[in-house]
């Protein structure tokens, strides 16, 4: 099986920036990123990230404001925090070279027993195995494993056993990130491509296995402000963003727009409609266009203000919705840049 898998991944394997390289720190990054994130998102942000932080030093030096603005748009900002948490405790413990043993690797912030396993399976070559959500549905459709009938820590042992097991010890950083690629590919949660599996001849379910149903997401509607105004020279057009306390938000330390009392928009002042995810609610949100002067009587009373230059707003750390905003506003002065 490890044969057939292996020579299915050389053949196979999509073209990712992380997998031109051994260095432990990019492959870190990159599985940090890639937690509850699609590998397209991910893709542009890794290599912009590692542009303006190429190692462990960089990013230590870095202020958490700059790490959380190259995060913006990738959500799950605790990710950021604790790789910069991280970094800094490298500098301090371990001498700015980041640990090769999985047993060491662990005990940094934000790193578990998958992230972990990824970094000194791959880039150090040790054999332990890695178990993400794709390794997991691989493994319970080739053992034929129940998943809706077994408590998930019960079914997390059972999986990880395995996986420790089918492991390749001469080719570790292969075999984990082969595994990985067959699930996110072939061996899908809907329609496996099951004709197509290198390891079809050794699976035990041939198709979809029985699973806990996932609860399912809330729908939700939410108001937020856009108030714009010309640069005192009138060269350029401002937008007002605000940074919210730590009790006042689910992403403290990123810059937002206001948010309305009020989710009832009239249609003349309505700029636009997004839709946005946030864990497990899909959010309906309206953008109303409110002038400065209004801005006390319809907002929620927030965190620190401030007038940002729309191309400075670009850069800065902003939530995902706000970056969405930003990108979304044409301006006069943007479309004649476009035409031209």
């Amino acid at each position: 099986m490890r044969k057939r898998l292996l020579a299915w991944y050389q053949a196979n394997r999509r073209d990712l920036p992380w997998r031109r390289t051994l260095d432990p720190y990019a492959i870190w990054v990159s599985e940090i990123m890639l937690q509850q994130t699609r590998v397209a998102a991910v893709v542009e942000r890794y290599t912009a990230f590692l542009s303006r932080f190429p190692t462990v030093a960089s990013l230590a030096a870095s202020s958490e404001e700059e790490v959380l603005a190259l995060w913006s748009g990738l959500g799950y900002y605790r990710r950021a925090r604790m790789l910069h948490r991280a970094a800094q405790e490298v500098m301090a413990e371990y001498g700015g070279v980041l640990p090769e043993n999985f047993e060491v690797l662990r005990k940094l912030p934000g790193i578990g027993t998958y992230t972990a396993a990824a970094i000194a399976s791959i880039a150090h070559g040790e054999p332990v195995a890695v178990v993400d959500g794709n390794v997991e549905r691989v493994l319970c459709r080739l053992e034929g494993l129940d998943a809706s009938t077994k408590a998930a820590a019960s079914l997390r042992r059972t999986v990880q056993a395995l996986a420790d097991t089918l492991v390749d010890p001469r080719r570790p950083g292969d075999f984990n990130q082969a595994m990985m690629e067959l699930g996110a590919t072939l061996c899908l949660p809907r329609n496996p491509r099951c004709a197509e599996c290198p390891v079809a001849a050794h699976c035990q379910t041939r198709g979809e296995h029985k699973t806990t149903k996932r609860k399912p997401m809330r729908a939700e509607l939410a108001a937020c402000a856009l108030v714009l105004r010309k640069e005192p020279d009138g060269s350029a057009t401002q937008i007002l963003l605000e940074r919210r306390a730590a009790e006042q938000t689910i992403m403290p330390g990123l810059w937002e727009l206001p948010a309305l009392r009020d989710t009832e928009v009239p249609a003349d002042e309505l700029a636009m409609t997004l839709r946005h995810a946030i864990m497990q609610v899909n959010y309906t949100v309206l953008v109303r266009s409110v002038a400065q002067k209004d801005l006390t009587r319809l907002a929620v009373r927030g965190g620190a203000r401030r007038w940002v230059a729309l191309e400075e707003a670009a850069t800065m750390a902003l939530t995902g919705l706000a970056r969405k905003v930003v990108a979304s506003i044409q301006l006069p002065d943007r479309k004649k840049q476009k035409s031209g």
